[in-house]
C-alpha cells in the first residue's frame, strides 16, 4: 500500500467581515486573537482567503489582533483584492496521511456580521 499526504482543511473562519484595508502595510492578514483561538490558528500560519464578495481567492499569512477587536485586516497589496466590507472564508491547510484525513473534523467557526463566533463545529 502507498502511502500519501494530502492537503485538507485544518480550520476555517466562516462569514467574516473585512473589517479594515490598508495599502500602506505590509502584507498579511491581521485577526482577532479570540478568533485565532476559536479557530486554532496560529500567528505566521498561512491562510487562503476566499472572498465571497467579488470572488476573489489570496494566500497569506496570519499576524495576531487585539483580543476582543473583531478585526479582520487586509494589509499590504492584498487590500487592491479584499476591501473594507467585503464577506470572506478564511482557511488554514494541512497535510496529513490520507488514511488519517479519511476521520478528520476540520475546526468550522461561523461568524456573526460583528466577526463573533455563533457557531463552532467539527463538520464542515
Amino acid at each position: 500500500m502507498i502511502q500519501h499526504n494530502i492537503d485538507v482543511i485544518f480550520s476555517k473562519l466562516h462569514n467574516a467581515t473585512v473589517t479594515r484595508a490598508d495599502l500602506d502595510y505590509e502584507g498579511s492578514i491581521t485577526i482577532d486573537r479570540n478568533l485565532m483561538d476559536a479557530a486554532n490558528m496560529l500567528a505566521h500560519q498561512k491562510v487562503a482567503i476566499y472572498n465571497n464578495t467579488n470572488g476573489e481567492r489570496i494566500e497569506t499569512y496570519i499576524i495576531e489582533g487585539a483580543r476582543g477587536s473583531g478585526e479582520i485586516g487586509i494589509n499590504g497589496a492584498a487590500a487592491h483584492k479584499v476591501r473594507k466590507g467585503d464577506q470572506v472564508i478564511i482557511v488554514a491547510y494541512t497535510s496529513m496521511d490520507y488514511e488519517v484525513a479519511k476521520q478528520w473534523s476540520p475546526t468550522i467557526v461561523l461568524l456573526d456580521e460583528n466577526n463573533q463566533p455563533k457557531e463552532l463545529s467539527k463538520a464542515a
